[in-house]
């Protein structure tokens, strides 16, 4: 048995510790659910809050989003809620996570939102999603981070975009870098308290 438990393996042999937490956002109030074992647990983690609020809502591409390292759910749910003419996926490594994410659309009343268990891309079988959102797990390492972003060319449709967050100490301008170098472009498009969003269109 594994000694460390981290948020972006499957480690469904952990104890249970569940709690729960309100946010607002987009002026919409959530609740969700938690366990030990799942990242930012006790709240809704302020990188992921920048992102979300960060994008224009109105001027996304047309089309069903992925939420990328869904974690128990909070970026699926949200924006389930706020474009509800939208299909939203979002995968995740954990078995737990994915479990929580799915009581969450539930309690939250999002029926637009679907969850599922997958390592990064690997049982993801759409490649024409219009818009990407993903918090990379920083832990797992830079190469992990990277095959997040890289590999998401292959699961936008022409127009489609990718919306990272990254703090600046932990990565943030080689993946800009990386951004850079797979769709040829890449924009910052907001920046605040050190945690960098960065959005690159498939051409």
């Amino acid at each position: 048995m594994k000694e460390s438990h981290q948020y972006f393996e499957n480690n469904e042999d952990l104890g249970h510790d569940i709690q729960s937490y309100e946010t607002v956002i987009f002026d919409k109030q959530f609740k969700f659910t938690t366990d030990s074992g799942v990242f930012s647990r006790g709240n809704l983690d302020f990188g992921t809050r920048v992102m979300l609020e960060a994008l224009d809502l109105d001027s996304l591409p047309e089309g069903d989003i992925l939420d990328l390292g869904a974690g128990y759910g909070p970026v699926g749910v949200i924006m389930g809620t706020v474009l509800p003419d939208r299909h939203i996926y979002g995968v995740d490594i954990s078995e737990r996570a994915i479990g929580l994410a799915k009581q969450n659309a539930a309690n939250n009343h999002v029926d637009n939102v679907e969850f599922a268990v997958s390592d990064v891309y690997a049982d993801v079988d759409k490649k024409d999603f219009a818009v990407i959102l993903t918090n990379p797990p920083v832990r797992a390492g830079k190469e992990t981070v990277h095959h997040f972003m890289s590999e998401a060319i292959h699961y936008l449709k022409p127009g489609g975009e990718i919306y990272v967050v990254l703090q600046k100490k932990q990565g943030a301008p080689s993946a800009m870098k990386k951004l850079e170098e797979v769709f040829g472009n890449v924009a910052e498009i907001e920046r605040r308290k050190g945690y960098w969003i960065l959005r690159s269109v498939k051409e």
